[in-house]
Protein backbone atom coordinates (compact mmCIF):
# COMPACT_ATOMS: atom_id res chain seq x y z
CA UNK A 1 0.00 0.00 0.00
CA UNK A 2 3.15 2.56 0.27
CA UNK A 3 3.53 1.93 -3.24
CA UNK A 4 0.61 3.00 -3.71
CA UNK A 5 0.45 6.44 -2.07
CA UNK A 6 3.60 7.14 -2.94
CA UNK A 7 2.75 6.44 -6.94
CA UNK A 8 -0.77 8.94 -5.85
CA UNK A 9 2.17 11.47 -4.97
CA UNK A 10 4.11 11.29 -8.25
CA UNK A 11 0.94 11.61 -10.55
CA UNK A 12 -0.47 14.49 -8.09
CA UNK A 13 3.24 16.06 -8.88
CA UNK A 14 3.43 15.47 -12.82
CA UNK A 15 -0.06 16.71 -13.01
CA UNK A 16 0.71 19.95 -11.26
CA UNK A 17 3.81 20.52 -13.62
CA UNK A 18 2.12 19.79 -16.21
CA UNK A 19 -0.58 22.04 -15.54
CA UNK A 20 2.27 25.07 -14.87
CA UNK A 21 3.70 23.94 -18.76
CA UNK A 22 0.73 25.47 -19.75
CA UNK A 23 0.50 28.13 -17.95
CA UNK A 24 2.22 30.37 -20.50
CA UNK A 25 0.79 30.72 -23.74
CA UNK A 26 3.75 33.24 -25.33
CA UNK A 27 5.00 33.04 -27.98
CA UNK A 28 4.11 32.39 -32.04
CA UNK A 29 0.93 30.89 -32.86
CA UNK A 30 -1.17 30.42 -36.12
CA UNK A 31 -4.77 29.58 -36.95
CA UNK A 32 -5.99 26.38 -37.87
CA UNK A 33 -6.97 27.66 -41.34
CA UNK A 34 -2.95 28.93 -42.20
CA UNK A 35 -3.73 32.12 -43.11
CA UNK A 36 -3.09 34.17 -40.30
CA UNK A 37 -0.36 33.62 -37.09
CA UNK A 38 -0.60 35.97 -34.53
CA UNK A 39 2.17 36.68 -31.56
CA UNK A 40 0.81 36.31 -28.29
CA UNK A 41 2.64 37.88 -25.30
CA UNK A 42 1.51 38.29 -21.80
CA UNK A 43 0.48 42.54 -21.05
CA UNK A 44 -1.18 44.86 -18.37
CA UNK A 45 -0.76 43.07 -14.92
CA UNK A 46 0.99 40.39 -15.95
CA UNK A 47 -1.79 37.82 -16.07
CA UNK A 48 -3.69 39.37 -19.04
CA UNK A 49 -3.24 37.55 -22.45
CA UNK A 50 -2.51 40.01 -25.60
CA UNK A 51 -2.33 38.87 -29.18
CA UNK A 52 -1.28 40.98 -32.00
CA UNK A 53 -1.77 39.61 -35.77
CA UNK A 54 1.67 39.38 -37.03
CA UNK A 55 1.10 37.58 -40.67
CA UNK A 56 -1.13 37.14 -43.36
CA UNK A 57 -1.23 34.51 -46.47
CA UNK A 58 -2.98 32.07 -48.13
CA UNK A 59 -5.41 34.42 -49.62
CA UNK A 60 -5.76 36.62 -46.21
CA UNK A 61 -3.18 38.88 -47.69
CA UNK A 62 -5.79 40.75 -49.33
CA UNK A 63 -7.01 44.41 -49.49
CA UNK A 64 -9.19 44.06 -47.12
CA UNK A 65 -7.83 42.48 -44.55
CA UNK A 66 -4.05 44.10 -44.61
CA UNK A 67 -5.31 47.57 -42.69
CA UNK A 68 -5.52 44.57 -39.72
CA UNK A 69 -1.96 43.69 -39.74
CA UNK A 70 -0.08 44.46 -36.82
CA UNK A 71 -2.82 45.58 -34.58
CA UNK A 72 -4.40 43.55 -31.72
CA UNK A 73 -6.82 40.83 -31.94
CA UNK A 74 -7.05 40.38 -28.40
CA UNK A 75 -6.04 43.44 -25.87
CA UNK A 76 -5.89 42.63 -21.95
CA UNK A 77 -7.74 39.50 -21.52
CA UNK A 78 -8.22 38.55 -17.60
CA UNK A 79 -7.38 35.13 -16.50
CA UNK A 80 -10.18 33.53 -15.27
CA UNK A 81 -8.82 30.68 -14.02
CA UNK A 82 -5.07 28.83 -15.13
CA UNK A 83 -4.54 28.27 -19.14
CA UNK A 84 -8.17 30.28 -19.64
CA UNK A 85 -8.75 34.11 -20.12
CA UNK A 86 -11.85 36.12 -21.25
CA UNK A 87 -12.07 39.75 -22.90
CA UNK A 88 -12.41 41.49 -26.07
CA UNK A 89 -11.60 39.77 -29.31
CA UNK A 90 -11.15 42.56 -32.19
CA UNK A 91 -11.58 40.25 -35.63
CA UNK A 92 -11.06 42.21 -38.98
CA UNK A 93 -12.99 44.91 -37.95
CA UNK A 94 -15.64 43.30 -35.40
CA UNK A 95 -15.42 43.23 -31.61
CA UNK A 96 -17.15 40.35 -29.62
CA UNK A 97 -16.28 38.89 -26.55
CA UNK A 98 -14.82 35.54 -26.08
CA UNK A 99 -12.71 32.76 -24.27
CA UNK A 100 -9.45 31.83 -24.90
CA UNK A 101 -8.24 28.90 -23.60
CA UNK A 102 -5.00 26.68 -23.58
CA UNK A 103 -5.86 22.99 -24.19
CA UNK A 104 -2.27 22.08 -24.23
CA UNK A 105 1.07 23.29 -24.76
CA UNK A 106 0.77 23.57 -28.26
CA UNK A 107 -3.08 24.16 -28.91
CA UNK A 108 -4.76 27.17 -27.90
CA UNK A 109 -9.01 27.45 -28.59
CA UNK A 110 -10.67 30.80 -29.13
CA UNK A 111 -14.40 31.15 -28.99
CA UNK A 112 -16.25 34.21 -29.96
CA UNK A 113 -19.40 34.86 -29.97
CA UNK A 114 -21.52 38.04 -31.31
CA UNK A 115 -24.36 39.18 -30.75
CA UNK A 116 -24.78 36.94 -27.92
CA UNK A 117 -26.16 34.54 -31.17
CA UNK A 118 -23.41 33.69 -33.56
CA UNK A 119 -20.72 31.71 -31.90
CA UNK A 120 -17.26 30.03 -33.86
CA UNK A 121 -14.53 28.57 -32.46
CA UNK A 122 -10.86 28.50 -33.92
CA UNK A 123 -8.02 26.38 -32.83
CA UNK A 124 -4.34 27.95 -32.93
CA UNK A 125 -1.22 25.94 -32.92
CA UNK A 126 1.79 26.73 -32.09
CA UNK A 127 4.66 27.50 -34.47
CA UNK A 128 8.49 28.52 -33.95
CA UNK A 129 10.06 29.25 -30.82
Amino acid sequence: MAWLKRGMVVLGALAVSLGAALASPVGQWEIESGDSRYQVSMCGDGTQLCAELIWLGNGADSRKNLPYLNTLMIDGAKQVKPNQWKGQLNLYGQSAPGTITQVSADVVRIRGCFLLVVCRSYNLKRIGD
